[in-house]
């Protein structure tokens, strides 16, 4: 199940934290050398490496062992279970190294599927991360939604979201909408493969979002749902409403965007407040955030560096 997508880079010194090397897993297709590189801070994720990559695919390991916790625990958050321990190797996926080879895993839960493959991106490595989150996603399923349309339409919004729009690159919902806009709300198409059911229930969960669904509600309605539940069926669940509305409604909304379906994002729905849940801010967090705010002024960095700190002691 290959999931190409993109993210915009992480920044930060990596922390690796290891340990004696362990046994690698039985990888979905890797046969290679699989080289140690180490276990996040929490114990939850194990990276590995081709070795043949070099330094920048070493690189990217690393990054993905310090951003690993990160990921998984705001993968927990959207879905409201705390997901098992995987283990993850980059290498050139399908030959690539820019991440275009996407991710793969065997099964969609933690014990068939928690040996994880990503592909690699060179000097790009939130990509990476991107790439995980949406075999992660995946396993938080609990073995719902994998290999279905409105499965894959969820994990690319999970890794979009928590990827940092990671997914522009790969938008599946302009190609919906060329091909006429076929009706994928009221039917589930029974592969992660067909462009327009991916890209039609990527423009739907944007048209929720925009109107004040999270993608934490939207995310554990659907596991409930499971593999035959449908977008309108989702859509009567969280809005009260007849599912016979969800496709007209949702229609219209499309045929009423001022510059139609252009990425899969068409409703700005990522832009709308709290797709992932933020913890409160005690009056600890906020004197740590007023006192690097105000020690980055006075070093005079950039706004964009100054909300970097600002995200660097967990505020999103």
């Amino acid at each position: 199940m290959n999931h190409p997508i993109k993210a915009s880079p992480v920044g930060g010194k990596p922390i690796v934290a290891r340990r004696d090397n362990p046994v690698p897993p039985r990888w979905p297709s890797y046969t290679g050398n699989s080289q140690f590189v180490g276990t996040s801070p929490s114990g939850r994720v194990t990276v590995y490496v081709d070795p043949s990559l070099g330094g920048p695919g070493l690189q990217n390991a690393q990054d993905l062992v310090s951003d690993a916790d990160r990921v998984v625990k705001a993968n927990d958050t959207l879905f409201g279970t705390t997901g098992g321990p995987v283990s993850v190797i980059v290498f050139a996926l399908g030959g690539a190294t820019d991440g275009t080879g996407g991710v793969d895993h065997i099964g969609c839960d933690y014990t068939t599927g928690a040996a994880i493959e990503v592909c690699a991106s060179f000097g790009n490595s939130a990509r990476v991360s991107a790439l995980f989150e949406a075999e992660v996603s995946e396993c938080s399923m609990g073995g719902n939604l994998c290999g279905v349309s409105t499965g894959e339409a969820l994990s690319r919004w999970c890794a979009a979201v928590i990827g940092n729009n990671a997914l522009t690159d790969f938008a599946t919902a302009p190609q919906w909408a060329v091909d006429g806009m076929p009706d994928y709300v009221n039917q589930t198409d029974p592969t992660d493969q067909n462009a327009d059911s991916t890209g039609c229930g990527m423009a739907f969960l944007s048209w929720l979002m925009s109107n004040g669904y999270g993608l934490d509600q939207i995310a554990q309605a659907m596991v409930s749902l499971g593999d035959s539940g449908t977008l309108a069926q989702l859509y009567a669940n969280l809005t009260s409403q007849g599912a016979a509305n969800a496709w007209p409604a949702f229609l219209s909304a499309v045929q009423n965007l001022p510059n139609g379906v252009t990425n899969d994002d068409p409703f700005g729905g990522a832009g709308r407040p709290a797709q992932l849940a933020r913890a409160p801010l005690t009056v600890e967090l906020a004197g740590k955030i007023f006192a690097a705010i105000l020690t980055d002024v006075a070093a005079g960095k950039s706004a964009d560096q100054i909300v970097a700190s600002v995200r660097a002691l967990g505020i999103r």
